[in-house]
């Protein structure tokens, strides 16, 4: 049977027992009485943000699930358990009922689960012998978060609902997570950016050159980015991005995909309210085919557009440093992600890796010529370029140059020193690097902001978390020198 015609029988048999459930109803005339001091019952769950474990496709997301349509639906990856889609309520509420449109693919086997902080979860409902159709849950809960959590499907399908309505009456309206940008902040000042010709714009179509700061993986280093370090950086250091370097493996998102995502969130709503940029950083290394991580890509960037989609100041950069792969198979990858964070987020600027790890193809052999000859067909999208100085001479020096003038570039990783991010720091080439990116502006991000032993990483080690993150006492010569670059000159950022 095909999934168009099982969902038809399923739908007729459905009104069947909702037609005698009517007529039971109203020979029993019942009789609802609202007390005065009774909030009314209002659904919650209305357009609020929402998280998924996985899409289908970009037609089928989260959001999709809460858009009061009955139309679109929410579908997960075919043929996985469990799944999951969650919905952010905006502050803690009282929910009292739930219910669920199954399309054809359904669950056999789920739980409805509620949380306060969107990490540790109650379950609330479970059903084992699930039937699709639409199933109404009354509940007497409380919590800002809830899920549907499914562990068997009932098909050879996936996951689907039409609809997830939650009812109840809402707490107190929760502050925004994350305030607006103050005015003198580079968000405030620039708002939401776009590419125009061969430059990055800002809200008012004016070129400028953001330059800020990289985490390192945050796997390995989650202690660096905290509210000090994280204030250190937008008032001492005064940058006006931060990049979140999230590894996919070694020991990465792969590992935990929940987790990293929301680890992820957390840290997007800091910087944020700092008034910095943050640039969403998929580092995937090895293997150096995005092809690789497709899937994970897809659902993550799903995940982090639904929920961020509406800021001015996302960045994403989705294939860290493609590599031992032509410029065919990058660019596919590319054409495959950028659907997928456009369902959300249509007007965020895109970052796409280049080929010879990210060296617009020089360290695979090739040149900025192969992404010329055969750019991504999408818009609002640069490219990007990384060099390590004490490594990366002249020819990397003249291709970054060359390309600027051919295609959008944004420099979104570089050091001092050799490739490895150790050894000796060439700070003379290096300045040479940030001359010819402020006489082009061409933004840049350097390498990195944590006290890992290696020279390339600004804190000398053991300062992580306790700081000092201000000034110049925890910082090696690499972090001295970077810092200096980033507060002087001032940035320039115009408005008229």
């Amino acid at each position: 049977m095909t999934r168009e015609g099982f969902r038809l029988r399923h739908l007729v048999r459905r009104r069947r027992v909702l037609v005698a459930a009517f007529v039971a109803a109203a020979l029993a005339y019942p009789v609802l009485v609202m007390l005065p001091s009774q909030a009314a019952e209002q659904v919650l769950s209305a357009g609020r943000p929402v998280l998924t474990s996985s899409v289908e496709s970009p037609a089928h997301t989260g959001d999709k699930a809460v858009d009061g349509d009955t139309a679109t639906r929410w579908a997960s990856a075919l043929g996985v358990d469990p799944q999951w889609i969650m919905v952010d309520l905006g502050s803690q509420a009282t929910i009292t009922r739930v219910t669920l449109r199954w399309e054809a693919a359904y669950a056999r086997a789920y739980t409805i689960q509620v949380s306060a902080n969107g990490t540790a979860w109650t379950t609330v409902a479970a059903v084992t012998n699930g039937d699709g159709g639409t199933d109404q849950h009354t509940l007497s809960a409380t919590g800002r978060h809830i899920r549907v959590h499914g562990t068997q499907r009932g098909t050879q399908w996936g996951y689907s609902l039409w609809e997830f309505d939650v009812y109840g009456t809402a707490g107190p309206t929760a502050p925004p997570t994350t305030p607006p940008p103050s005015a003198g902040t580079p968000v405030g000042i620039n708002g939401q950016l776009r590419v125009c010709g061969l430059k990055l714009c800002n809200q008012y179509g004016r070129p400028i050159q953001l330059r800020g700061m990289s985490t390192h993986g945050l796997q390995w280093y989650p202690q660096c980015v905290n509210d000090a370090s994280l204030d250190a950086l937008a008032r001492d250091w005064r940058a006006d991005h931060l990049r979140l370097s999230m590894y996919i493996q070694e020991g990465g998102y792969e590992t935990d995909p929940q987790g990293f995502t929301q680890r992820m969130h957390t840290l997007i709503e800091k910087v944020s309210a700092r008034g910095m940029y943050v640039i969403v950083d998929w580092h995937q290394l090895t293997p150096g085919d995005p092809n690789h991580n497709l899937s994970r890509a897809r659902t993550f960037f799903a995940e982090i557009a639904a929920r961020h989609g509406h800021r001015p100041n996302i960045l994403y950069d989705i294939a860290n440093e493609p590599n031992q792969t032509p410029w065919s198979r990058v660019k596919a990858y590319h054409e495959q992600v950028i659907p997928v964070i456009r369902a959300s987020d249509p007007d965020a600027v895109i970052l796409l890796g280049t080929h010879g790890w990210a060296s617009l193809g020089v360290s695979d052999g090739g040149s900025e010529a192969d992404i010329v000859a055969n750019p991504v067909n999408a818009t609002n999208i640069m490219y990007t370029f990384h060099f390590y100085a004490a490594s990366h001479g002249g020819q990397y020096l003249q291709t970054l140059s060359r390309a600027a003038d051919r295609i959008p570039v944004f420099v979104t990783e570089f050091g001092t020193q050799e490739a490895s991010g150790d050894g000796g720091n060439d700070f003379a080439a290096a300045q040479q690097y940030l001359d010819l990116m402020a006489q082009k502006k061409i933004s840049w991000t350097n390498w990195n902001y944590s006290d890992d032993s290696r020279s390339g990483a600004v804190f000398r080690p053991g300062t992580c978390p306790g700081g000092p993150f201000a000034g110049t006492s925890a910082l090696k010569p690499a972090g001295v020198w970077i810092r200096d670059r980033i507060r002087d000159p001032a940035d320039d950022f115009p408005t008229s």
